[in-house]
């Protein structure tokens, strides 16, 4: 049985730790001091009056951890302001707290041991513009996903039918012809793909702006295959570049390097590890295939080329990908515009 006790204002001079289990709709909270005594462990309603009750029940400064999850932002907004709050990356921190019983409690509480150990593997948490830029990308994209989701159910009803329109995809010619057909599922998915359509285009304005205003996105445009959508999203995936020591390492960042595994002296190397942002491999596989075509004489595209004709495309454009974002580790570092060669 733990040892537990109250926490008093004369706990103001000792050193806190506090881990928060962050659910939806409640978070586990487990508080301990320096010497591991248990002073808090409950469940709190995710309300933003309770949180910042419980925030200012702790003395100022407060080692805190928070699990990465879909809720976690506001909470750690709301934390940060008064304590010093680290994200918890859960995915290694699960390889090191691994247990064969696992509650919500256990959690907090194994999260509040490897905080006041030093043991936390700690995520990268973006400063308030870089979120913004990265929700408005995501946004965007995501509404793309939706307009291919509709486009694919009217492509479904026509093939079901057997109808058939010379046009090609999605002309006014297209779109024309679908208009006559009597179906109301089919005008239905119109006027959706008419919305969403709407809603692209404003969101596509308002990220050239933002684009046409931010420096590191007006650098990586520069570079043959990156517009305004691609550069506002490299950037917002990627951040502060500074915080990687060097290229590699933001390759290993994006899930783009190979897997290694050594033993007995023989070292195999792998598929990517997919780790990371799926948004920034996604975005540059695309950028890859566009600027191979505009630099059809460059390093990338030779790489590209040769590789394609031994492994074929998919792993051609995935290596392409990573040496692409190689380049655009240098411009981002170095402040500088693409130069050719």
């Amino acid at each position: 049985m733990r040892k537990k006790r109250a926490i008093t204002r004369s706990d103001d001079s000792l050193h806190m730790y506090a881990a928060l289990d962050v659910h939806k709709v409640y978070s586990q909270v487990v508080v301990e001091d320096e010497d591991g005594v248990l002073l808090q462990d409950e469940r709190l309603e995710n309300d933003p009056a309770i949180i910042e009750r419980f925030s200012e029940d702790l003395p100022p400064g407060t080692k805190m951890v928070l699990e990465s999850s879909s809720s976690w932002y506001w909470i750690y907004s709301m934390l940060s302001k008064r304590h010093d709050v680290i994200l918890s990356n859960p995915v290694k921190t699960k390889a090191i707290a691994s247990a064969k019983v696992k509650t919500d409690r256990i959690d907090a509480m194994t999260l509040a041991e490897l905080l006041r150990g030093g043991y936390i593997a700690e995520c990268y948490v973006p400063p308030k513009r870089i979120m913004e830029l990265r929700e408005l990308v995501r946004y965007r994209a995501n509404l793309v996903r939706m307009r291919s989701n509709v486009k694919n159910r009217i492509h479904a009803y026509l093939l079901m039918n057997n109808v058939k329109i010379d046009a090609k995809p999605f002309t006014k010619e297209f779109i024309a012809d679908l208009r006559e057909i009597d179906e109301p599922r089919v005008q239905g998915y119109l006027r959706l793909m008419g919305s969403l359509e709407e809603e692209i285009h404003e969101a596509s304005r308002i990220i050239t702006e933002r684009a046409s205003n931010d420096g590191d996105a007006k650098l990586l445009m520069t570079i043959p295959g990156i517009s305004f959508f691609s550069a506002l999203l490299i950037v917002s995936e990627i951040g502060d570049v500074s915080r990687f020591p060097d290229a590699y390492h933001l390759v290993s960042y994006a899930g783009l390097a190979p897997s290694t595994h050594s033993s007995g002296g023989t070292t195999y190397h792998g598929r990517i590890t997919k780790q990371g942002s799926p948004e920034l491999r996604w975005i540059l596989n695309q950028c890859a295939r566009v600027y191979i075509r505009h630099e059809p004489e460059s390093d990338i595209a030779s790489f590209y080329n040769r590789l394609r004709r031994k492994k074929g495309d998919a792993k051609a454009i995935t290596a392409a990908s990573a040496k692409l974002l190689k380049v655009v580790y240098w411009v981002l570092k170095d402040k500088r515009e693409y130069r050719r060669g």
